[in-house]
């Protein structure tokens, strides 16, 4: 993707329905993401343009929910995330969070269910709800995904919504994850790839038992794992 052609891709982007401080940041960052680095996009088209869907993203970065929400907004979806709702506490960022209908999530509170209550509404309600199901960073040598929690599966189980799969490589390159400072040179090639939704169709109903919500976890994180061997053109391991 040329710099034009990126630039081009942003002035598509969906402007409804972001959120003021949401929209500030995309409009912000950006630019910053089209001059610094070199973006690659494939399988937009597996990300239907209405109706609920969740995307499963590999973790690498805290550049990840910049990529990712690129990727969606070029597939005509404006995203809505699982964040921790630590986010939401800090300043400017959790205006954005507010603003651009992100769900937070309290790990290891009483109110840890609000999370999956509030995605599963946003999903019905048409929205498209991006997941990282490892919940955090692969710790993984060298940078597979791990495996992932079933806070996805069990949304996807109860709503019948499809998952996109998405495997995201080189936000790792551009802003480390260990506390580094941004590396813009020379310029870091990212690359995003979706794959159809991994059929869930056997698994789907209103109480997964646990056995069915790992089958379902395993095989979404199965679709991610496999995208990302393609992109870097090697096999992945044989399971997280």
């Amino acid at each position: 993707m040329t710099v034009s052609e990126a630039a081009r891709l942003g002035l598509r982007f969906p402007r409804r329905d972001r959120g003021f401080a949401f929209a500030l940041a995309i409009d912000v960052i950006w630019p910053m993401l089209v001059l610094g680095t070199r973006m690659r996009m494939r399988g937009r088209e597996h990300i239907p343009r209405t109706g609920g869907v969740l995307v499963a993203s590999n973790h690498l970065s805290f550049a990840d929910p910049v990529t990712v929400t690129a990727f969606c907004l070029a597939s005509g979806r404006v995203p809505r995330y699982l964040a921790k709702a630590d986010l939401w506490q800090a300043p400017v960022i959790r205006s954005v969070m507010a603003s651009g209908k992100h769900i937070p999530v309290h790990r290891g509170r009483a109110n840890a269910r609000d999370a999956y209550r509030d995605a599963v509404a946003s999903v019905n309600a048409g929205e498209c709800v991006v997941v990282f199901p490892e919940s955090t960073f692969s710790d993984h040598p060298g940078g597979w995904p791990v495996q992932g929690k079933s806070g996805i599966a069990r949304i996807a189980l109860a709503t019948g919504m499809p998952v996109v799969p998405v495997a995201n490589w080189g936000t790792h390159h551009v802003l480390p994850p260990k506390g580094k400072l941004p590396r813009f040179l020379p310029k870091r090639r990212i690359d995003l790839v979706a794959g159809p939704p991994v059929d869930l169709s056997d698994l789907a109903g209103p109480k997964p038992g646990a056995r069915d919500l790992r089958v379902a976890t395993d095989r979404i994180m199965a679709a991610v794992t496999e995208l990302l061997g393609e992109v870097r053109g090697e096999e992945p391991p044989p399971a997280p």
